[in-house]
């Protein structure tokens, strides 16, 4: 995991992380931190001090205290970066339907894990960039497409090609992955560099080799899939105290269970 934020505004890419701007991922270099007022048209952006070092979430408080939807307003204009040991007791428990129910019509994402990379760290649902930036602050993601929240844990919002993947033998994009509704999750491009140009609106299609299936969004998109073409499983998270939970639940989320074919869509 990691790295996510560089240290001082003169850092090269390999001290920080990726970010999310017009359809692409950018290093999060020092550069980038010092210049972001520009790239967002706003100077009321500064991420870093007078000295040249860069504001970012160094304590388990800061972090959150950051890293929420209502961001304490000590902590604009900073980088939110977590550590793996600040979520320590956090469990991920994903029931997946061994096989998947088809859906009439699409099955809506919702908060939480939408489903596991082939290494057991969970796809979620797109980022909240506009409240991450309403509130002055950016959340880098490291060049694995994840980074770390306190109702999460560590978690991905991009594939960007860099874990675990099988490899398929007609040139088909490799798989890396596995929907919430049991349908697998394959990478945005196949061995020739292309993206599929027929999915539907779940980000999904069919083949005679692999049934049907979803291609992951490009690493800029902020989007792993669409929505869920089947009913979805269940996710529980446990180990956060009640004050870090979303909405102040003790026991964290679950989305729901596998429902009846032709279900429309669900959503919490």
């Amino acid at each position: 995991m990691g790295p996510w934020s560089p240290e001082t505004i003169t850092d090269g890419k390999d001290k920080g992380g990726k970010w999310f701007h017009g359809g692409k991922l950018h290093d999060v270099d020092g550069p980038f931190v010092k210049n972001i007022g520009q790239l967002y048209n706003d100077e009321k952006w500064k991420l870093y001090n007078e000295d040249g070092t860069v504001r970012v979430t160094k304590t388990r408080e800061a972090f959150m205290a950051a890293a929420r939807p209502d961001v304490d307003p000590a902590y604009t204009n900073h980088v939110v970066e977590g550590q793996a040991e600040w979520v320590e007791g956090l469990y991920l428990t994903v029931a997946i339907p061994v096989t998947p129910v088809r859906q009439d019509t699409p099955v809506n994402l919702s908060h939480g894990a939408m489903g596991l990379a082939l290494n057991g760290v969970a796809f979620d649902p797109p980022a909240p960039i506009e409240a991450i930036l309403g509130a002055y602050t950016i959340a880098p993601l490291d060049d694995h497409g994840g980074h770390l929240n306190p109702f999460e844990g560590y978690h991905y919002h991009a594939a960007t090609g860099s874990t675990k993947e099988v490899a398929q033998s007609d040139g088909h994009a490799p798989l890396i992955g596995l929907a919430l509704d049991g349908y697998p999750i394959f990478a945005h491009l196949d061995t020739d560099g292309n993206p599929s140009t027929d999915l539907d609106e779940c980000g999904g299609h069919s083949d005679e080799v692999r049934g049907y299936h979803y291609h992951a969004g490009s690493p800029g998109s902020n989007q792993i899939i669409k929505a869920f073409r089947g009913a979805r499983g269940v996710t529980t998270y446990e180990g956060l105290s009640e004050a870090s939970q979303p909405g102040g639940k003790g026991k964290g989320q679950k989305g729901k269970g596998k429902g009846p074919k032709g279900e429309g869509p669900q959503d919490e």
